[in-house]
């Protein structure tokens, strides 16, 4: 099991797809996710429905309601910095 994937666009698509597949294993574990405003996140209600789960929407310029999120972005470009292929 993947603990992160590099989608192949931003595309609500590909977001949702990855999405699917790394929280699938988690379903019984995950009850919430909290995502930012992108586009990328337009299929919510799928995501939703398939692991049957809430998932919400944080105000506009409040990263802290999206503290865990915010934290593992940080962690993740200590090894991977943005635009390196991986």
């Amino acid at each position: 099991m993947k603990a992160a994937y590099k989608v192949d666009s931003k595309e609500a698509f590909d977001v949702s797809r990855a999405i699917l597949q790394l929280l699938k294993l988690l379903k019984n574990i995950v009850q919430t996710i909290t995502s930012d405003n992108g586009k990328e996140f337009a299929y919510n209600q799928e995501i939703e429905r398939k692991l049957n789960i809430l998932f919400y929407f944080a105000e506009p310029y409040k990263s802290w309601q999206r503290g865990l999120n915010e934290h593992t972005n940080g962690l993740i470009r200590e090894y991977i910095p943005k635009k390196t292929k991986y």
